[in-house]
């Protein structure tokens, strides 16, 4: 390793001090800073996972857990604007069943009891949904999206509904009517979109996971830019009926949480088929964590060179180097490899992706941009205006490309198993940068850039944290498979998440 290399990242690893998750590394930047994980006795700070053993033990109860979070809501989400509602008084009455049940040894399962919440445009039954808009500001749904269904019906205590870009027509969740999220390791900057109010309040202990939707990137950019966990399964592989669409083609609902295992804990709950659901896939759900920490040492990557890895920011470049150092000891090969692209320059790919997401857009919202287009944003409504230029012809020869496409995927996969990509190529934009809406577009779509293919392709793919930039801001590895080979994204996920220690770093409370 070269003084250089040495200079911009150093590992200062601690002993062990005997509890769980009492490491506590420290990385030094090249910009002199210091960022650490300190022991927290606040039962917010621990994963998923090891809440949920607490509560099956009777060790911790679910009350104490949902007032731990929300009294974390109350004192820094005025900062953070993640959530845009906090059902308190539900989320306590709950918890309280869920303490009852499990006193009663009627345990349901690793979710049971627990504090999650889910991003604005997933039905809630008598909670608004407003998808971040005034246009919703005041819907109140009759019954649950599926996936929230599914969430009670494991036993989760839903905390409230978190903060979004607008209609989720966007990557920085700057523009929403209930105002911009704000990133929680430095409060200046974007937590990417547009389920940012999720990833924020999931970085910032505001709950213990959360739901977030994906139709160019929306839950594992901002899951790279605060530094957590973010699943964008297969299509299809979760249900969203019940969610307000942005793309009915492209739409995506997927976990969002702290670690790989608490991805996968989530995903067995919310994955299946769903017969409401009309893009839903009819497959076997596996279970995820049975093989989730089996060796991965037969594992073929391949690299994507072209197109993912162009124009990186230095930081991050550096970053994907070091994370491909890892992954090479803990796999079989690793190789680059042809462009996903039949012509190479991805227009076969987003250029009817780009048709498809606008004229499905409009279509939902034509009605309502006819009446009330002064209750949008001014740079959401100038995107969904955009679909009325689609024609049909477009539309339907897009919509065929799309699931050619689709179709013709597993040729990716004839030589090796996953791909290897940065999960963005940038690091997140300051707010202030993103407050116009005319300049605001290029810098979304340039933080989209590794990520709009893959909903185009319908593959499972995840973000893990694999570092920080020198301005303390963290940076994510993208890890996508085959359709439905969920498993092998979260087992490699996985190893490389023990074999490395990003994700035991938090941001300091928000001052």
């Amino acid at each position: 390793m070269g003084a250089e290399h040495m200079s911009r990242r150093v590992f200062v690893k601690s002993a062990m001090a005997g509890a769980a998750g009492s490491v506590k590394p420290q990385i030094a930047t090249r910009a002199g800073g210091v960022l650490h994980r300190s022991i927290d006795a606040n039962p917010t700070s621990l994963s998923l996972a090891d809440a949920a053993q607490l509560v099956r033990h009777k060790k911790i109860s679910p009350v104490e857990l949902t007032q731990a979070c929300l009294s974390r809501i109350e004192k820094f989400n005025p900062r953070l604007n993640a959530f845009i509602t906090v059902s308190a008084e539900a989320a306590l009455a709950a918890a309280a069943g869920a303490e009852a049940e499990i006193n009663r040894d009627a345990w349901k399962g690793p979710l049971h009891g627990i504090p999650v919440a889910v991003k604005d445009l997933l039905d809630t039954a008598g909670v608004r949904t407003t998808a971040g808009s005034a246009l919703f500001k005041d819907r109140v749904p009759q019954q649950d999206a599926e996936v929230v269904r599914r969430l009670k019906a494991a036993g989760a205590v839903l905390l409230g509904k978190l903060n979004m870009h607008e209609f989720a027509f966007g990557a920085s969740s700057a523009f929403s009517y209930f105002g911009a999220v704000r990133n929680p390791w430095n409060l200046a900057y974007s937590p990417g979109g547009s389920s940012g109010g999720s990833a924020a309040a999931v970085a910032a202990r505001l709950c213990y996971a959360a739901i977030g939707s994906d139709t160019g990137g929306s839950i594992r950019e901002p899951a790279s830019y605060c530094g957590i966990v973010g699943l964008k399964p297969t299509y299809g592989r979760v249900s969203t009926a019940g969610a307000i669409p942005l793309s009915w083609s492209l739409d995506h609902l997927g976990p969002m949480t702290r670690t790989v295992t608490d991805a996968a804990l989530l995903l067995q709950v919310i994955a299946g088929y769903d017969a409401q659901d009309p893009g839903s896939i009819d497959l076997p759900v596996p279970d995820y964590l049975a093989g989730i920490g089996a060796s991965t040492s037969s594992l073929r990557l391949g690299i994507p060179t072209d197109y993912f890895y162009e124009n990186l920011h230095p930081d991050i470049q550096l970053a994907l180097h070091d994370a491909l150092g890892v992954l090479k000891k803990l796999t079989r090969t690793q190789r680059d490899i042809a462009p996903l692209a039949a012509d190479g320059t991805y227009a076969s790919v987003m250029n009817p992706y780009v048709a498809v997401l606008n004229a499905e857009a409009y279509e939902y919202h034509k009605d309502y941009v006819a009446k009330s287009p002064e209750l949008y944003q001014e740079a959401t409504l100038k995107r969904i205006r955009a679909g009325a230029d689609v024609s049909i012809s477009t539309y339907m020869q897009s919509r065929r490309q799309l699931d050619q496409v689709r179709h013709s995927v597993a040729r990716l996969f004839d030589n090796v198993d996953l791909l290897i990509t940065p999960t963005t190529p940038v690091p997140p934009y300051a707010l202030a940068e993103l407050s116009d809406p005319g300049s605001a577009r290029p810098l979304e779509l340039r933080m989209l850039h590794n990520t709009r293919p893959i909903n185009m392709l319908g593959l499972p793919t995840i973000s893990v944290p694999c570092g920080f930039t020198a301005e303390r801001l963290p940076i994510g590895l993208q890890i996508s498979g085959r359709p439905g080979a969920e498993a092998a994204v979260l087992q490699l996920a996985h190893a490389y998440e023990r074999a490395t220690e990003w994700h035991q770093f938090k941001p300091a409370d928000p001052q």
